[in-house]
This record gives structure tokens, C-alpha cells and sequence, in this order.
């Protein structure tokens, strides 16, 4: 038997076949060899958080306790002194400017004030009789100097038909009357003069006596009163600080809110800045100007008094009460800006880890101007819609590719500063817990 033959039935399989399977297995094995190398590749690429530099406003506020004060307070003293006759206002009544407020009793004045009445009278008296006086001399002047001119025009006419005595002696007369209407013209004066002085020293005691009546200078409220009727009050009339006033008043239609600007913000501070007003005590907003600052920081607390004029017309404020304000110190509108964990300082220089493009790092220098909390204004090395890593920078270099992960966030901020506020509930607590 031929043991090299097949048996009958039996098959094999052809050489071509053969070569084809195996070529088929040396391509699904490469086939699984790219898409293994593929996989492994793009899980190599790290993701990275980003946010896109946009365009917002930054502000700088500054927040500052402030107290109101009254726009003026006055005390009320007399001019004269004298006994209360009657007072009219107490404490917390609201006052117009020429109101009565008291009136004094002030016996010697009534006397004096009479007294120069009688005078002017009599002086009126005087300068009647010297207007008479002046009209007798002058008509007694012109008949003797007539007289003396005819005997002068007679001795001219017929000489020797006048003595020279009689010449003489109507000379003498005309002379004389002239000096008369002179000297009753000096009486004239004299008494005008007189009439002058009565009526200054009236006008003078008529004045003190109005002082007896005692009216409020300024339109306000009496907040203070210091006397009673029947008192004793002495004239505001020198320094000495004992005598006391007859009330107090404030001015409080209109107040001043005073805030304690610190040193570092002094330089913001300009006449007509507005700044946002709260006064939680009465549960009231509005917005104010700055009129006025004493241009001199304070050598103690280091800041400046800074004034805001406040309409208060209601009265719904009270001087002394407290509030809050907010003073724009800077502020940028439309401007780049990033979140701060963009940021990386290297020594001085800000930097940015960007995007390009291809999702590949680029690291650039900065220029920062306000920062805030959360955002920072680029002011160079950065346009809108340029896209940078925010956190872990650390973990990335130069050039490399990032899957990028993009994180909203808002493009505008303002920056609070505090300079001191109020907090009127604590101090509400603080009161109610002593009290206990």
C-alpha cells in the first residue's frame, strides 16, 4: 500500500489558501496594534479648566461710616439784659427765621427810650425858634441896610446935608443886623445838630429796646432751652462764657453728613463725586454730593473730613444719626478682563497660560490694572475672546496640547474697600444684651 496517498475522501487545502489566511491574520493583528496606539494617545492629552477674556466695567468703591451734624447750631443770647417776661419755644419745636422765641422786661429802657423822645422833640422845638430868630434878623437886616443906603445916596446928592455922625452910626446898624442873621443862622445849625444826636440816641435806645423781643436767626429747631420765666438773663454782650443762652437751635432742615475719607483715598476725593447714602435707622436711600473737605488728614486717625449737604426738609433725620456710604474711588467700563486664577506671577511679570488656536499652551506676559476679587482688568496681552487657563498652571508647558473645559463666569466686578461701616443691628444687640 502507498502510505503517501490520501485515503479516500480525505482533503487538503490548497497552498493559495493557505497564504491568504495567514496574510489576513497579519492584518487584524495590525489593525488592533493602530487603534490601541490611537487610544493610549488621546488619552495622553490633559484637560485643562479655561475661561474667554471678555469685556466688562470695573469699579473701585470705597464703604465709610458717616455721621450727620446739623448745617449750623446757634445759641440765642440776648443783646440786653433784663427779667423773662414770657418764652415761647421749647425743646423739639420747629422755629422760621424773625420768629419771637422770648421777650425781656427791662424797666430802665421804657425810661430811656422816653427820655429821648422828649429830646428829639425838644430839639424839634429848638430849630422851629431858630428858623424864627433866622427871619427876624434878616428882616431887620434889609430895613437897616435900605436906611443906609438912602442916607448914602442923599450925602452923595447934597453933600453936607448928612452928618458924617449920622453915616457912621447907620453903617454901624446895618453891620450889626448882618451879624445877627449870621449868628441866628449858627443857632439854626447848632440846633439841626442837636436834632441829629436825639435822633441817633433814640434810634440807638429804640434798638435796644426791640432786643427786648427776642427772634430766632435762623430757621430750625430749638433743641436746647436754658431759661424759664422770670429769670434773671444776662446780655450776650462780652466773653464770658458763663452767661448761658436762651435756647439753642440747629439747623436741621438741612445737615451735614461728615465721612472720614483715610489717607490711601485722599487723592480720589473731588468736589461734585456722588456717593450712595443708607441710613438703616429709618430705612432710607439716596445719593449725595461731596460740597466740601478740610484738605488736611488728620494726624491721629490719618484720614480727611469729607462733607456731604443733605436736604431734610421732613426732618426724617435726626443729627447724630449714623450711615453708610459707598464713594466710587476709580472705575473702568469696557475693558478685557479675566478671572484672577488666570494669573501667574513670576517674580514681577503677570503671565497667562492661552489657547491658540490648536489647544496648544502659549504663556504671555500681562499688563493688570484694577483686580478685584474675582476679575482682573488686562490692560495689555489679551483681546476679547482670547481663551486662558484658569488654576493649575503648574501642571502644563509650553507648546503642549490641552483639552479645554470652558468655565462661565461674569465679566464685570466692583471692588469694595472698607473704611469702617456701621451695623446698627449689632449695635442693637450689643445695647439689648448690657441691658440684661
Amino acid at each position: 500500500m502507498d502510505i503517501h496517498k490520501p485515503a479516500t475522501g480525505a482533503r487538503f487545502p490548497a497552498p493559495h489558501m493557505l497564504a491568504f489566511g495567514a496574510l489576513l491574520c497579519l492584518a487584524v493583528s495590525a489593525c488592533h496594534g493602530h487603534g490601541d496606539r490611537a487610544a493610549a494617545g488621546a488619552a495622553s492629552i490633559p484637560t485643562a479648566r479655561i475661561a474667554t477674556a471678555q469685556r466688562g466695567n470695573m469699579s473701585r468703591v470705597l464703604t465709610l461710616a458717616g455721621q450727620f451734624q446739623p448745617y449750623q447750631v446757634v445759641d440765642v443770647h440776648p443783646k440786653v439784659s433784663g427779667y423773662m417776661r414770657k418764652i415761647n419755644v421749647d425743646i423739639g419745636d420747629i422755629v422760621k427765621q424773625g420768629q419771637t422765641l422770648a421777650v425781656l422786661e427791662v424797666p430802665e429802657l421804657k425810661a430811656q427810650l422816653q427820655q429821648t423822645v422828649f429830646e428829639t422833640a425838644q430839639s424839634k422845638e429848638e430849630i422851629a425858634r431858630a428858623q424864627h430868630e433866622i427871619g427876624s434878623a434878616e428882616a431887620t437886616h434889609a430895613a437897616l441896610h435900605s436906611a443906609y443906603e438912602r442916607l448914602q445916596e442923599a450925602a452923595k446928592g447934597h453933600p453936607g446935608l448928612i452928618a458924617q455922625q449920622e453915616l457912621d452910626d447907620a453903617q454901624a446898624k446895618d453891620l450889626s443886623s448882618e451879624a445877627q442873621v449870621d449868628s441866628a443862622k449858627a443857632a439854626m445849625a447848632a440846633a439841626q445838630q442837636h436834632m441829629n444826636s436825639a435822633r441817633a440816641n433814640n434810634q440807638r435806645i429804640q434798638a435796644l429796646h426791640d432786643y427786648t423781643n427776642v427772634v430766632a436767626p435762623i430757621d430750625g429747631v430749638v433743641i436746647w432751652r436754658y431759661a424759664d420765666t422770670g429769670a434773671l438773663i444776662q446780655g450776650g454782650t462780652n466773653s464770658n462764657n458763663s452767661d448761658l443762652p436762651i435756647v439753642r437751635i440747629s439747623q436741621s432742615q438741612l445737615l451735614r453728613l461728615r465721612v472720614p475719607v483715610p489717607e490711601d483715598d485722599v487723592r480720589f476725593v473731588r468736589d461734585g463725586d456722588t456717593l450712595s447714602v443708607r441710613v438703616d435707622s429709618i430705612d432710607r436711600s439716596f445719593t449725595g454730593k461731596i460740597v466740601r473737605f478740610t484738605r488736611d488728614v488728620n494726624f491721629e486717625t490719618r484720614t480727611m473730613e469729607t462733607e456731604i449737604d443733605v436736604e431734610n426738609r421732613d426732618l426724617s433725620i435726626s443729627p447724630g444719626m449714623y450711615a453708610n456710604t459707598m464713594l466710587e474711588l476709580s472705575q473702568r467700563q469696557n475693558v478685557v478682563t479675566i478671572p484672577i486664577e488666570a494669573l501667574v506671577l513670576k517674580g514681577s511679570q503677570n503671565t497667562v497660560y492661552a489657547l491658540d488656536s490648536s489647544n496648544r499652551v502659549q504663556i504671555r506676559d500681562v499688563s493688570i490694572g484694577l483686580q478685584g476679587q474675582k476679575l482682573a482688568e488686562v490692560t495689555a496681552g489679551l483681546l476679547p475672546g482670547d481663551r486662558v487657563i484658569i488654576g493649575g498652571q503648574e501642571n502644563y508647558y509650553q507648546g503642549e496640547e490641552v483639552s479645554p473645559l470652558l468655565t462661565e463666569g461674569p465679566s464685570s466686578e466692583t471692588v469694595h474697600e472698607t473704611g469702617g461701616t456701621i451695623d446698627m443691628k449689632a449695635e442693637q444687640e450689643q445695647h439689648d444684651a448690657g441691658k440684661n
